[in-house]
């Protein structure tokens, strides 16, 4: 069974920077696909980056320019750096994994961006 617990998230100021952690049970280089998704209240949980076990990654409009994932095989672990945080970037943030055909996810973390 995967196990995928996040880190890093909190409260931080328009303009800010956040650097969230996704550690993972077992070798993340077996994994397709990992990630990190994002619900904000009353809305629906969207995608924010993908990154492949071979270092394709893909983001979010709302995000590109800001935010970079990045993965240590050796650490087992993901990461999202977050730069030039909006209002608008408050949500859960939520560790995402695929390896064929089963997907996880983690408990997620609370990111939120007030003044």
């Amino acid at each position: 069974q995967v196990q995928l617990v996040e880190s890093g998230g909190g409260l931080v100021q328009p303009g800010g920077s956040l650097r969230l952690s996704c550690a993972a049970s077992g070798s993340i280089f077996s994994f397709n696909v990992m990630g990190w998704y994002r619900q904000a209240p009353g809305k629906q949980r969207e995608l924010v980056a993908v990154i492949t076990n071979g270092g394709n990654t893909n983001y979010a409009d709302s995000v590109k320019g800001r935010f970079t994932i990045s993965r240590d095989n050796a650490k087992n672990t993901v990461y999202l750096q977050m730069n030039s945080l909006k209002l608008e970037d408050t949500a859960v943030y939520l560790c995402y994994a695929y390896i064929y055909p089963d997907r996880y996810w983690g408990q997620g973390t609370q990111v939120t961006v007030s003044s």
